[in-house]
């Protein structure tokens, strides 16, 4: 389980790293669960984008993988066309990443929107970095 500390520690180190590269954006952590633990939107973050970050978490917690690993199914050729389709909608791009415990087991998910893609990942890896795993 995610506690509210990892998930403060998170979201700062996601924030420090935004401002770093000068993108505002939205912050979501999930528990493994996929119920939202924590939820920030920096300010001037693209209003749209909060549910993106939040849906990019979502699909890493549901399925334990980065997002754009998850993506990696659903291209053409793929071996899973349609998978976005499934569990309401998945984000199959970068910005989201599992969280796992020293043991590797999974306690979370970090999303991360509101900048290009490159940005929301570096984003959401510095602030999975923030747990020390």
């Amino acid at each position: 389980m995610i506690s509210s500390e990892q998930a403060r520690k998170i979201i700062a180190a996601g924030e420090d790293r935004a401002r770093q590269i000068g993108v505002p954006v939205n912050i979501a952590v999930l528990d493994a669960g996929v119920h939202l633990k924590s939820l920030h939107r920096m300010d001037d973050a693209l209003l749209g984008t909060i549910s993106i970050a939040v849906d990019k978490a979502r699909t890493a917690a549901l399925f334990g993988m980065r997002t754009e690993d998850v993506g990696e199914f659903c291209k053409p050729g793929g071996t899973s066309p349609g998978l976005e389709q499934t569990n309401g909608g998945l984000v199959v791009f970068a910005g989201g990443i599992p969280l796992r415990d020293a043991g590797g087991v999974l306690i979370g998910a970090v999303g991360v929107s509101g900048g290009a893609v490159a940005q929301d990942l570096e984003v959401a890896e510095a602030a999975a970095a923030a747990l020390g795993g």
